[in-house]
């Protein structure tokens, strides 16, 4: 039997009688105090929040037909959680954003095992980055899709951080560009080259590849150079989508980011570099697509706090 104690003395109490509501009265030898304690069960309240939000349980099946679960659980959706600060130094993290609707994406840095921190913002841009990146200790390798204003933010917040360019992501930038099915030789080797991307192993494959690039650029120059008048009488690039294409690339290959896994150092010091994205992806955006997707039907504010407590009870702490 759990014992009641006293509020003042710290003693165990014994029964006292009834109040006139019928609760139970406690009454404590030592001081002579009398208290009616009230059970708390907000833990309990939020485990069958927490227990049903990370779930494919609806509403309507809940005891009561879901009425007495939106009473008790209410004083959930009142609750911003906020990440914490990471003082410890992780050797790699993640970092990503997910969009809830049109105006609202929510970054997300994770490790291996953890989300780090998260952060609110209408679209991705430096200055949400940043105020991401700031209560997170600098870490030796980050790994990201290259969402807009993440390299800016980067060489601020955390200037000595090696940066890997997520290769999948890479890829299927320059897929979308080319499709799987090219009707140009040089959009179909430039998809061929992209497809090798995902499979080198050495630094010496990796110099190959970027030989391989360049010459392709030099070969193909006059091709990519054709320019066409538009519907508007205007002169535009006549393969602007292959351009844009080759230009990511060479924007890649110019700052570094794409082969950061093949770095020596970096090897010696981390077990299994990664190349790709896919721990977030997979292990984060994925799932927190499924619990909005069985939830469907939020709104906005709420799915923002869906995710929010999905972070905060994945955090380290």
């Amino acid at each position: 039997m759990k014992h009641v104690i006293c509020p003042v003395c710290g003693n165990i109490c014994i029964k006292y009688g009834k109040n006139k509501s019928g609760s139970q009265r406690w009454l404590c030898k030592k001081c002579k105090s009398i208290n009616t304690p009230k059970i708390d069960n907000l833990t309990k309240q939020l485990n069958i929040f927490l227990k049903w939000l990370f779930s494919k349980d609806i509403q309507k099946d809940m005891p009561g037909g879901g009425r007495t679960f939106r009473r008790i659980t209410s004083k959930f959706w009142d609750i911003w959680t906020l990440p914490p600060v990471v003082e410890e130094k992780h050797s790699v993290v993640f970092v990503d954003g997910i969009y809830l609707c049109r105006n609202a994406c929510v970054l997300i840095c994770c490790d291996r095992n953890n989300v780090l921190g998260w952060y609110l913002c209408r679209y991705e841009h430096a200055n949400a980055w940043i105020s991401l990146l700031s209560r997170i200790k600098e870490p030796t390798l980050v790994v990201s899709d290259g969402g807009a204003g993440f390299h800016k933010a980067l060489k601020k917040a955390w200037p000595h951080a090696k940066h890997q360019r997520c290769l999948f992501h890479v890829f299927s930038q320059v897929r979308r560009y080319t499709t799987t099915s090219p009707k140009t030789l040089a959009g179909a080797e430039l998809y061929a080259l992209a497809k090798r991307l995902l499979h080198l192993e050495t630094r010496s494959e990796a110099d190959k590849w970027v030989d391989e690039f360049l010459d392709w650029m030099r070969r193909h120059n006059k091709f990519l150079s054709q320019r066409s008048l538009d519907e508007n009488g205007n002169w535009r690039a006549t393969h602007e989508r292959l351009l844009k294409a080759q230009r990511s690339l060479s924007r890649l290959v110019k700052e570094g980011t794409l082969f950061t896994y093949l770095d020596e150092d970096l090897i010696a010091e981390i077990d299994k570099v990664p190349s790709t994205n896919n721990q977030i992806e997979g292990g984060i955006n994925a799932r927190l697509r499924a619990l909005l997707r069985n939830h469907r039907g939020l709104s906005v504010e709420r799915r923002i706090k869906a995710v929010f407590w999905w972070c905060y009870v994945h955090s380290p702490r």
